[in-house]
């Protein structure tokens, strides 16, 4: 079993609509397997997506957020601030088989929604982070490790695959989800701002520094004191990049290649924070077959991944033609599905 977290230090970048392909795809092509998104990012985008999305899925969400107890993630963090030290091994009752709601979801596919009350019980979180015994910081931050640990049990240890979407903000629920996560993928979009925050990324995560006695994270130097493991960066993802015209193309290319430039500095200095794959693939020597292991790029497929995310549909199965979102009727052109369709079938069969 591998968890991956999604997450990069910028919003807008596609954390959440990846999210939704790659994990709707993997559980495509692995029928076999039971994969679970756990949704960590308090707009609860990818859970509104996988339930059937702007309309629907806003509705099931509204559904799902008023049962008493919660059937969300923050149910679950809920029971832990009662039980902050000792895992009350309650996780099992906090996920949802998506199919029940949104018959376009594979049946392997489930999910531990999303819940804006996040926000709310941060501060709380980050309370018992600072009270109880000496490793009350470690403790908490594995709360979703046993959550996982639990869903796992309750499926008798069955062969999963777990993606955790979690916010750009570097909060404790970001924390709890990278500490939780064995891999890391790291998705962009070609612009200026993309770039800081893949080197907020490394620095915040990785303790990679620009200037001498630039001070480090405070995750960064607890991680190092409780010894615990960090995800390593299973690949950076540029995501529904637009190629216009030649000069745009181009200019994409280079944002693209300078943010290569960041993480193969990363590979230089710390090759062990990376994971290398397929297993018993051979360790890249070189940018190019670096960039052939850990760079990935998914095209924009313009209206389509308006109309797949609006209808909950992930785009592999979506087809082309007139499509009813909300009160009009948009067509989705076969085109644009080849422009993205087979990125996502690509980055689904490299997911490990």
């Amino acid at each position: 079993m591998s968890v991956y977290a999604i997450w990069n230090n910028k919003g807008g970048v596609g954390k959440s609509y990846l999210t939704f392909q790659i994990a709707s795809e993997y559980a495509r092509q692995n029928y076999n397997k039971k994969v679970l998104v756990i949704d960590l990012c308090p707009q609860a985008n990818s859970s509104s997506m996988l339930l059937g999305g702007m309309f629907e899925g806003e509705r099931n969400l509204n559904v799902i957020h008023n049962q008493n107890p919660r059937k969300t993630i923050t149910g679950y963090i809920t029971d832990r601030i009662r039980s902050p030290y000792i895992s009350p091994k309650t996780g099992s009752g906090y996920y949802t088989q998506v199919s029940r709601i949104n018959g376009r979801i594979p049946e392997n596919l489930f999910l531990v929604v999303g819940d804006e009350q996040l926000e709310i019980q941060a501060s709380r979180v980050m309370g018992a982070t600072q009270t109880g015994p000496e490793d009350a910081w470690r403790i908490v931050h594995l709360w979703v490790r046993d959550l996982i640990e639990d869903i796992k049990l309750s499926w008798n240890y069955a062969d999963c695959c777990v993606f955790i979407d979690c916010n750009p903000s570097f909060s404790i629920y970001t924390e709890l989800a990278l500490s939780a996560a064995d891999r890391m993928i790291i998705p962009f979009s070609a612009d200026g701002s993309s770039q800081r925050a893949v080197k907020a990324v490394l620095s915040l995560v990785y303790g990679e520094t620009r200037h001498e006695g630039e001070q480090k994270s405070e995750f960064f130097l607890y991680t190092e004191r409780y010894k615990m493991a960090l995800p390593q960066i299973y690949m950076y993802v540029g995501n529904r990049l637009t190629q216009m015209n030649n000069s745009s193309a181009s200019a994409f290319k280079t944002v693209v290649q300078e943010i290569g430039k960041e993480i193969w500095n990363v590979w230089n200095t710390s090759p062990s924070s990376f994971c290398i794959h397929p297993n018993g693939a051979p360790t890249p020597t070189n940018q190019r077959t670096f960039r052939k292991m850990f760079q990935y790029e998914v095209n924009d497929a313009n209206t389509a991944s308006v109309v797949s995310s609006a209808l909950g549909i992930p785009i592999s199965f979506l087809s082309a033609g007139q499509k009813e979102v909300g009160v009009r009727r948009i067509t989705v052109n076969q085109s644009q599905l080849d422009r993205q369709v087979p990125n996502i079938q690509e980055l689904a069969k490299n997911i490990e």
